[in-house]
């Protein structure tokens, strides 16, 4: 607080002056002094910079004033304290001199005590800036500048418990806020706000430092390209500010991962960097790949909320893979893209002829934007099996583009894409169109009433007029609505649940089915599986892979499943790929994956499965699970 105070006390009895610095601002220290520090959020106070000067009092002469000046030449001022310690003027150096250069000035009041001149001479400031020691530095620049700048060249004065303390000069002040003021820019411009991680800069800074060094010590570098699964999902069903803090917990989680000496940076959104140097093998970056992967096997805990979630991971190693260090990152981003493409949770290490894919983003969304009315789009459909009859009791609906010169796209190459722009309503809606004609004709002409799973995206689902649009698709393509299935993940039941709840319910009037599509993967939380009415559960694929390998796998597994049946809830395995798989998931109700088929278009599909049943049972429905 500004204090300012005045009187006829007794001056000060002091005979000498000592001047010495008490935690002083070092220079040296300059930009990483506050690089890591909470005053990067809260200016230092002033206790940080003020000088310890021993005051004077009113008993001393004017000349003995004068001389202190004279042979101190940094003493910018003399604080001036009554009896009980407390300042209340301050006595300015180049005034004080200059008054005393006058003529007859020093034979007139040399020998006059201080406390004899009175209040009046315009050398002594008998209302200087008094300061606590608590005042941030922003705060008393803004009182000097408040006050009048002369008082950044006499100074001002501290005090801890209303007593004087020091001094404090505007130069020191000035470099303090200046250095300071330097230092947040640096931050700002290389460090990322949410995390307080590098960014997309220092991390290429550091990237090129370190392909440097590897040169001169013949050893390598190794940069990881890290996406987070799903985060959208996240971000959607529960807000930004859920997301954000998942992200620097996510930050924190892989700087445990790492030496001290590696880097960890967000490049921006849910994608981190990890940079790895002065490796002696390139084997060394993969045990730290596979160690991020399997970190993330443990939940978050977000706002009292538990979440799993998991990355996708791509390496290159300099200069193996890449001796240009402005390359790197980018082929690191292709094999994450691969991981993603072979089902996430995983890390792949480049190769070359991956698909450079960012750069071609923009093009693909224009393109995209005629994919339906160029008629593009086309539906895969993957068998869903019965564990105990081994019998087809279902398939899923998936998106693929016949892209005109890309060849076939899965939908991890463009569905991003379309959320991001906006496109995933109208796809969505054709989705679903399509695999309803698609369930009526082999109906109507196999006379098969196989279960049809449609995934519904977030945003279509919170539409007003999605309701509207099942009933309409329904009644328009004749489908049986039992026959249909919608599956949402557990995020969009996260998010607002009375509306999410009275949706669900006007849906399961209209006859359809529901279920929880990657369960496991975003909240599994217990209260809205039991209130809200869904039919089935998907395990995801993440849980499932390596399950014959993995003992937190099984139990994982084992764990949902238990959960589904004490709430009479049918389970689906997804991704099952192996008869090892197969065997592990024993308990579940359904499987789906490649170790029975792999995604496939319709006319295959009645060709391999179909049309056998059908010529096994005369046209009957013996072996096929109805609706």
């Amino acid at each position: 607080m500004l204090k300012s105070e005045s009187g006829a006390a007794a001056w000060f009895s002091a005979a000498s002056i000592k001047l010495a610095h008490v935690g002083p601002f070092h220079a040296g220290g300059g930009r990483n002094a506050y690089l890591n520090s909470k005053s990067m959020q809260e200016p230092p106070s002033v206790r940080q910079l003020h000088q310890v000067l021993t005051p004077v009092q009113g008993s001393m002469l004017c000349s003995e004033v004068l001389k202190l000046f004279l042979e101190n030449e940094d003493l910018a001022a003399l604080p001036v304290v009554d009896d009980e310690e407390r300042p209340y003027a301050l006595i300015e150096r180049y005034a004080y001199i200059e008054y005393f250069s006058r003529l007859y000035s020093n034979e007139l009041f040399g020998k006059k005590r201080l406390d004899q001149l009175g209040e009046e001479v315009e050398f002594i400031n008998m209302q200087p800036i008094v300061v606590d020691a608590a005042t941030s530095i922003d705060d008393v620049a803004a009182i000097i500048i408040d006050a009048g700048m002369r008082h950044m060249v006499s100074g001002f004065v501290v005090t801890l418990n209303d007593r004087y303390l020091g001094v404090g000069n505007g130069h020191d002040l000035l470099n303090h806020i200046t250095q300071r003021k330097q230092a947040e820019l640096y931050y700002l411009a290389h460090y990322d706000q949410l995390t307080q991680i590098p960014n997309r800069m220092l991390m290429n800074d550091r990237l090129q430092m370190a392909c440097r060094e590897c040169d001169r010590n013949n050893t390598l570098v190794a940069v990881m390209f890290i996406d987070v699964d799903r985060f959208k999902q996240i971000n959607d069903t529960m807000g930004h500010r859920f997301g954000d803090f998942l992200l620097q917990a996510v930050a924190e989680r892989l700087g445990n991962c790492i030496r001290g000496n590696d880097t960890v940076a967000r490049l921006g959104g849910d994608e981190f960097a990890v940079l790895l140097q002065n490796l002696e093998l390139a084997s060394d970056a993969n045990i730290t790949a596979q160690r991020i992967v399997e970190s993330f096997a443990a939940p978050f805990n977000i706002l009292d909320r538990e979440v799993f979630i998991t990355v996708s991971l791509g390496l290159s190693v300099y200069p193996t893979d890449e001796k240009n260090s402005d390359n790197l990152l980018a082929k690191a981003d292709a094999a994450m893209y691969e991981a993603k493409v072979s089902g996430r949770n995983a890390y792949r290490i480049y190769r070359p002829g991956l698909s450079m894919h960012s750069t071609d983003n923009l093009s693909l969304e224009a393109e995209l934007r005629h994919a339906i009315e160029r008629k593009e789009l086309v539906l895969h459909y993957q068998p869903q099996v019965s564990v105990t009859t081994g019998a087809i009791v279902g398939v899923e609906a998936l998106v693929r583009w016949q892209h005109p010169r890309r060849g076939l796209l899965l939908p991890s190459a463009f569905i991003g894409i379309a959320e991001n722009s906006g496109m995933i309503v109208d796809i969505g809606k054709w989705v679903l169109q399509e695999a309803c004609q698609q369930q009526s004709a082999w109906h109507t002409s196999h006379k098969l009433p196989l279960r049809m799973a449609v995934n519904i995206s977030a945003v279509q689902f919170r539409r007003e007029d999605f309701i509207d649009t099942v009933r309409a698709t329904i009644v328009e393509t004749g489908v049986d609505p039992g026959c249909i299935e919608l599956e949402l993940t557990e995020n969009v039941a996260m998010h607002h649940a009375d509306e999410v709840l009275h949706t669900l319910r006007e849906l399961k009037g209209i006859g359809v089915k529901l279920a929880i599509d990657d369960f496991g993967t975003g909240f599994s939380n217990l209260s809205y599986l039991q209130r809200f009415p869904f039919d089935r559960l998907k395990i995801d694929q993440s849980f499932v892979r390596g399950i014959d390998t993995l003992p937190a796998n099984r139990a994982i597994v084992h764990a949902i499943v238990s959960l589904a049946r004490s709430l009479s809830l049918e389970v689906v395995a997804e991704g099952v790929e192996t008869a090892a798989e197969f065997t592990q998931i024993n308990a579940c109700d359904e499987v789906q994956g490649y170790f029975h088929a792999r995604p496939m278009p319709s006319a295959d599909l009645q060709a391999r499965f179909l049309a056998a049943y059908e010529g096994a049972h005369g046209r009957g429905v013996d072996s096929l699970q109805i609706c």
